[in-house]
């Protein structure tokens, strides 16, 4: 019996040994492949979570000194902290932080210069729309309507889709445009909800234009009540 177990225990051993020689190369590299792979995923979300940490501080940092009214500290503060960490979410608060001080504090290049850069690097795009809706309002106020509508026209998420029909409404309004303007506010109109705040506004928009934006709703109303 010993012998017979022997026998067959030396078989199997023959068949691994046989099986190794044949795979056990491609075996070796599969699994230094994927053992290699897991560890350079940890190592990336281990670099993430710092990177998320520091960027998190320089932001608390910035907050600081807008706090504090020192716009040219807080300039460089921002220009250093989008040099190290551009893609954080921080940095895109940082940025919309920081041009509002800079465009309240009247350096009105400044603040286009940081709601450029955000418009077109913010990794998140709902606040690239929010920069591109600002920055709208700062070429507005300097009369660069064609950039304006130009800046609007692209790269809005749906979420902010309404405000930049409305803001392109007031843009065509400037200009007296009003066959456009009401295009754009009819279009704004209909997706606000009915009891948002900027619905209303639209609508006292559109009756200065001579245009009542319920004004099939009231008719059928009308004549529902008539039957």
């Amino acid at each position: 019996m010993a012998n017979h177990l022997d026998l067959e225990e030396q078989e199997q051993l023959d068949q691994l040994k046989h099986f190794w020689n044949q795979y056990g190369n491609l075996i070796t590299w599969a699994l230094i492949v994927v053992l290699g792979s897991v560890a350079a995923w940890n190592g990336y979300n281990i670099w993430q979570r710092n990177q998320s940490v520091q960027a998190a501080a320089m932001y608390d940092e910035v907050e600081k000194v807008v706090r504090g009214g020192d716009i040219q500290k807080a300039e460089r503060a921002f220009t250093d902290m989008r040099d190290r960490f551009s893609k954080a979410v921080y940095t895109q608060q940082a940025g919309l932080l920081v041009a509002k001080m800079a465009y309240e504090a009247g350096k009105t290049d400044s603040a286009k210069s940081t709601l450029t850069w955000l418009s077109e690097n913010a990794a998140d795009k709902g606040y690239a729309s929010i920069a591109r809706l600002r920055l709208s309002a700062v070429l507005i106020e300097g009369k660069a309507y064609d950039d304006a509508l130009k800046l609007l026209g692209s790269g809005m998420v749906e979420e902010f889709a309404a405000l930049a029909d409305d803001r392109k409404g007031d843009i065509y309004a400037l200009q007296g445009k009003k066959a456009d303007a009401k295009a754009e506010y009819q279009k704004a109109y209909k997706v606000f909800d009915e009891q948002s705040e900027y619905r209303r506004l639209v609508s006292v928009k559109l009756n200065a234009l001579g245009f009542d934006p319920d004004a099939d709703a009231k008719i059928a109303a009308k004549n529902e009540v008539a039957k």
